[in-house]
């Protein structure tokens, strides 16, 4: 199970207010939202929902169907759920007639981070973003490498009961610039992200969004105005890939990315290659191509290498010799900005700028060397596109 790891990051940074409610003993806050505070039936799944399981907040996007059922429309799932029934993403339930949120407020999962670890490579290079999860995900990735929190229901993982009020106040005493819905599947989250959003936002605090992006047009686009950033973990060009190892469907997730390009909130889009499934250069050439086209030659592209996990522990690690392959050929397609994931590379840490293929921002891992940027600007007076202040 996943460390909850808010008693040494906030310790340090004296968010006294946030570890009351966090690591304290307090009893279970209750969000009312016109959702009971009381018990579910057993949930569709068969599992049922403890008195335990924490906040219940009316969630948004979803349309009351006869006979007590509700439609959820946050997602392509599409969940049409009886009473007491929880969504595929286990934590949208139909009490009474109503959907619920049971995850709002519910974090399992929270570090500070450098934000080149989510990753971002063109927003606030060096800066660290407080990063935060709640359980659950609308997908099933055979490979997700936090599946413990992801794949589990909220009342099954360690959780505490933590305000949007309380996460801004600790994002800001932490010394971090933003605040990053990550680890799990924020889309889940949607109704807890964007109260988050509203508050750091109006505080100074950039908010990031790291994704699957398996979330409907509406909901995809009311959400935008309250992001700086969007980072769409994409993971496969084949749609049969799609469909057979993560649950869910490709087509939406490129829509998605391409109302989020449309929108003028920041884009960066990362490929996991999982070895001998979606690392063929046909498939790496399609992806390249594809975002050329689509969302344009500036939107940077991360490939990452593949490491056993979950359900798929018997594949080995993708060759590194794969990922700097991938890197080469989104290049010889006309991507500008192509970085690496999870494999030492002096050619795929670094930013160049595409005029004169300088170094204008140099890392090491997660960590930034060097950046010669002067408000966005290459020494070359190359303009490079990202977030930099």
């Amino acid at each position: 199970m996943t460390s909850f790891a808010l008693r040494p990051v906030l310790a340090k940074a004296g968010a006294g207010l946030f570890l009351a409610a966090v690591v304290g003993t307090a009893a279970w806050l209750v969000f009312s939202g016109g959702c009971p505070s009381a018990a579910g039936p057993s949930a569709g799944s068969g599992a049922s929902a403890p008195d335990a399981a924490g906040s219940r907040h009316e969630a948004l996007w979803w349309t009351p169907l006869p006979g007590g059922e509700v439609h959820c429309t946050l997602c392509p799932n599409a969940c049409r759920l009886g009473d007491g029934q929880i969504g595929l993403c286990r934590v949208r339930q139909n009490i009474g007639g109503t959907l619920c949120s049971l995850s709002y407020g519910q974090i399992a999962a929270a570090h500070v981070d450098p934000v080149e670890k989510k990753p971002f490579y063109h927003v606030l290079p060096g800066s660290r973003a407080f990063s935060l999860a709640t359980p659950g995900c609308n997908l099933r990735c055979l490979f997700c490498q936090n599946w413990e929190i992801s794949q589990s229901y909220p009342w099954e993982v360690a959780t505490r009961t933590v305000s949007p009020e309380e996460v801004v106040e600790a994002a800001l005493q932490s010394g971090a610039e933003s605040i990053a819905f990550t680890y799990s599947e924020p889309t889940i989250f949607y109704e807890y992200m964007l109260d988050i959003a509203r508050l750091a936002q109006a505080r100074g605090l950039k908010t990031l969004v790291v994704s699957a992006g398996y979330i409907n047009p509406e909901p995809l686009r009311a959400l935008l105005p309250h992001v700086d950033a969007y980072k769409i973990d994409f993971k496969g060009f084949d749609p049969v890939f799609y469909e057979n190892l993560t649950g869910g469907a490709r087509d939406p997730v490129l829509e998605a990315m391409k109302i989020i390009r449309e929108s003028g909130v920041w884009l960066e889009v990362v490929n996991l290659l999982v070895t001998g499934q979606n690392d063929g250069e046909d498939d790496v050439r399609a992806l390249a191509r594809w975002v050329r086209d689509n969302l344009g030659t500036d939107v940077p592209l991360h490939f990452s290498r593949f490491h056993p996990m979950h359900k798929l522990a018997n594949l080995p690690p993708t060759p590194v010799e794969t990922v700097l392959r991938a890197r080469r050929i989104a290049l010889e397609e006309g991507l500008q900005y192509v970085y690496t994931g999870n494999i030492p590379s002096d050619e795929g840490d670094s930013t160049r700028s595409p005029r004169s293929g300088e170094i204008v921002i140099e890392r090491k891992g997660y960590h930034v060397i060097r950046n010669r940027l002067v408000d966005g600007v290459a020494p070359d007076g190359d303009p490079i596109p990202g977030i930099w202040k």
